[in-house]
């Protein structure tokens, strides 16, 4: 797998290990991936909503994700790029675009084949 573009404004609520969720950024506390809050608000759905899908994150860190995804495009589209194509080789269909608070089960669920990965 390759690895994202290095990151180049960093922030305080958003982490990026290559043993959680294969190097994507994700919501320090959660395993919660940036790249899913901003697709969300790319497709117009109001941080009210996010934040009523999300429960277990605060304000300050849905806002603080997106403006990481906001200030690094780079690895924003790099991680989502990335997710595409793995998506496509486990043959999952996804949709053309997000709307409301439509999901959609991703491998990065699973961590080295090792089973689900505990929800919070």
């Amino acid at each position: 797998m390759s690895s994202l573009p290095i990151v180049l404004v960093p922030h305080p609520h958003v982490r990026v290990d290559k043993k959680v969720l294969q190097g994507s950024p994700y919501v320090g506390g959660s395993r919660v991936p940036v790249r899913r809050l901003y697709a969300f608000y790319r497709a117009g759905t109001p941080v009210e909503r996010i934040l009523k899908r999300y429960p277990q994150l605060s304000p300050a860190k849905v806002f603080d994700a997106l403006a990481f995804a906001l200030d690094n495009p780079e690895v924003m589209e790099a991680d989502m790029e990335r997710e595409a194509a793995l998506l496509e080789q486990k043959g999952v269909q996804r949709p053309k675009r997000l709307t409301g608070l439509q999901q959609v089960e991703l491998p990065f669920m699973f961590d080295d084949d090792s089973g689900p990965s505990p929800r919070r």
